[in-house]
């Protein structure tokens, strides 16, 4: 049987690798976690689909989808604005990724704090909920109001993990935004405002005492070794401790497509990585 990878799953509030076929490892924080890419990355097809062609797609691409596939998974997208009429209720959130780092977003309500886990969100609090056009006007009107974005690069939310403030500043950081989202007129005469309540995944995402951040996997390729201890997972990122001391991230998004083996603990780390101090370079570019 091949184990093609199809990324993390927060299902039930943990983390657990996904594979075609609908199997979830879980992933125990502790743990070692040891495998081999094989062969070629190849596109996992979109909503429940199978890509007909099994294209070929770039080890570096975060999506791993090829053009067709991606097309097919925004058609129906919450995240792209193309889903209009679902009538299920939805709600608000602010989410809070490290000092500075807010946005305004909406979910589902039946997906409760699902999203939330899977964007990497430390701390958060829900704000009002309603229809899906109304809460996604009043998304848009807060996040001009109180200039916060709409997304939050993973690079960031991936480096402020290594040095968190205490529990009561991530939530002091949130309530103020809560309290400035409140005082802006017009939103809650078509969304029920819901009352701050600060929630705090740390502890979800075993974030206490990581060491400082070395690095990320750049992409995974054919042979290419990946090995380490989980100290932590965050949205779809895994931190990994290898053997040689190093602390590395590894988005799982670049997991997707891949056919994974089991290697023995003592084998070397080979993926290629990008040290920490080049991707923060990189980060000031843009």
């Amino acid at each position: 049987m091949e184990w093609w990878c199809r990324g993390i799953g927060w299902a039930g509030g943990t983390p657990g690798l996904r594979w075609r076929g609908g199997k979830v490892s879980p992933l125990v924080y502790g743990r070692p976690l040891a495998f081999r890419a094989v062969g070629v990355r190849r596109c996992p097809g979109a909503r429940g689909n199978p890509c007909p062609l099994e294209a070929v797609v770039s080890g570096r691409s975060t999506g791993g989808r090829c053009p067709e596939c991606a097309r097919l998974d925004r058609a129906h997208s919450v995240a792209a604005d193309t889903l209009l009429d679902d009538p299920q209720p939805y709600r608000v959130y602010l989410a809070w990724f490290g000092p500075g780092m807010t946005k305004v977003g909406i979910t589902a309500e039946a997906r409760g704090e699902a999203r939330l886990l899977e964007q990497g969100a430390v701390a958060f609090s829900w704000l009002g909920r309603g229809p899906l056009m109304a809460a996604r006007r009043t998304e848009e009107v807060l996040r001009q109001a109180l200039g916060v974005p709409d997304r939050v690069a993973y690079e960031r939310k991936r480096a402020a993990r290594h040095a968190l403030p205490p529990a009561a500043e991530r939530a002091r950081e949130v309530e103020e935004l809560y309290r400035r989202a409140r005082a802006i007129g017009g939103w809650t005469e078509t969304l029920e405002p819901l009352e701050f309540a600060a929630r705090d995944h740390a502890g979800a995402f075993h974030l206490d005492g990581l060491p400082p951040l070395d690095g990320t996997v750049a992409e995974l390729v054919g042979g290419g070794v990946v090995t380490g201890r989980l100290l932590a997972a965050a949205g779809p990122d895994l931190h990994l401790l290898t053997p040689d001391g190093r602390c590395l991230a590894l988005d799982t998004r670049l997991m997707g497509g891949w056919v994974l083996d089991r290697v023995g603990e003592g084998s070397a780390f080979t993926v290629p990585v990008v040290p920490r101090a080049v991707a923060a370079a990189q980060e000031g570019l843009f």
